[in-house]
């Protein structure tokens, strides 16, 4: 058994979160303090955010390690995911984990006690699941949840992936060994992926990596009820793109 690492980079891609970037910078914040043997770093994306999210990352870096890459316009998730992770990969050392969680404070931050201690036992890839014994979601709306459980019997039964059973939540834990194998892979884009799909996206990109990739997941105790504002997922619009992109991957494209 590994020991539990001590390094961690939290990614969090962030368009017009100012509302709920001070209560999860204040999650991570206290994250760090229960564990003053962790380097805890955290890396905010902002994807052209027209709020006062900027400001709400720079009113925290007083107290945390905080950077901010900053997007002048909006281009998507996938960009603003890709772009976090390669600033993560640039600062942290060989044996970090990093850390990828959804900017609007909707993923519990204690989770990831839990998640390290899975990487410590052999996991390279961790991913908070909403469909594992155990796991609640409060607040999305029923269509929603019918089209994540379809949408992960889909990717289940097109690329069986052991381990794994919620393809598309972005709440996860990585070796960092396991992102710079992936980048490696594909000359630097990660993912090539623009919107909502990208999680999907990126999970196919480890699966084909090869020695293979250790695969695991914990519960996710979901609060969507702590979401401010709209949700930014075009429902129908991310259904299609996922779709196009299963058959693109399946057909090796």
């Amino acid at each position: 058994m590994d020991a539990t690492p001590r390094a961690i980079t939290i990614v969090l891609p962030a368009f017009n979160e100012e509302a709920c970037l001070p209560a999860l910078l204040g999650r991570i914040r206290e994250l760090a303090s229960r564990h003053l043997t962790w380097h805890v770093r955290t890396v905010v994306v902002d994807d052209g955010s027209t709020d006062g999210s900027r400001h709400a990352v720079a009113a925290a870096a007083s107290a945390m390690s905080v950077d901010l890459v900053v997007h002048e316009r909006n281009l998507g998730l996938g960009r603003t995911l890709a772009d976090g992770l390669r600033r993560a990969l640039e600062i942290s050392p060989e044996d970090a984990v990093i850390v990828t969680m959804d900017a609007d404070d909707t993923h519990p931050v204690e989770l990831v006690e839990t998640m390290l201690a899975r990487i410590a036992e052999g996991a390279d890839v961790v991913i908070a699941s909403r469909f594992r014994p155990g796991a609640r979601v409060i607040g999305v709306p029923l269509v929603r949840r019918w089209i994540s459980v379809a949408a992960a019997l889909l990717v289940a039964s097109l690329f069986p992936t052991r381990g794994v059973r919620d393809f598309t939540c972005g709440f996860r834990a990585y070796r960092r060994s396991a992102l710079q194998r992936v980048r490696e892979r594909t000359g630097d884009t990660i993912v090539s992926s623009s919107g909502f799909q990208v999680q999907c996206d990126l999970l196919l990109a480890l699966r084909a990596l090869r020695p293979r990739v250790v695969f695991a997941e914990v519960p996710l105790f979901l609060r969507y009820d702590r979401k401010q504002g709209r949700s930014k997922m075009r429902v129908l619009r991310t259904a299609a793109a996922t779709l196009g992109l299963l058959l693109r991957r399946r057909l090796g494209v």
